[in-house]
């Protein structure tokens, strides 16, 4: 399978995300399907930001949403000076074998400011997902 990227960028911070279906952690008998995804923050920005939360909404194919919300990424609440980069990988199961997950981090300045920053929606495929195209 082709890996499919998706990128936002606010305030100068940019995010990237993969996600990759893994069929290891993934069967169709028992409606589970797992998909890992890596995210990049790249901040081009002039100020050193902190990442404090995040706030993701996971959608499967029949429209179900889970919200999570929670501190930092990965047990991490990294701080990116202006050009450093941060990249870690995770993971989401579904009871579906396609589905769409949306987020938002909120970063804070040195000086105190807070602003929040868009995760890109990326889809989640599997190949067992049956496009029907019209």
């Amino acid at each position: 399978m082709i890996a499919t990227m998706y990128r936002a960028v606010t305030r100068q911070i940019e995010v990237t995300v993969e996600p990759n279906f893994v069929p290891e952690q993934s069967s169709a008998d028992r409606s589970r399907y797992f998909w890992s995804y890596t995210i990049v923050i790249v901040n081009s920005g002039e100020e050193t930001v902190q990442l404090k939360t995040r706030h993701w909404i996971i959608t499967d194919a029949s429209g179900r949403q889970q919200e999570v919300k929670g501190e930092g990424v990965v047990g991490e609440q990294p701080i990116l000076a202006p050009g450093e980069r941060f990249e870690y990988t995770s993971g989401v199961p579904l009871s579906t074998a396609s589905g769409f997950m949306t987020g938002r981090y909120q970063m804070v300045t040195e000086s105190g400011e807070r602003f929040e920053i868009d995760v890109p929606a990326f889809s989640l495929d599997s190949p067992d997902n049956k496009r029907v195209l019209n």
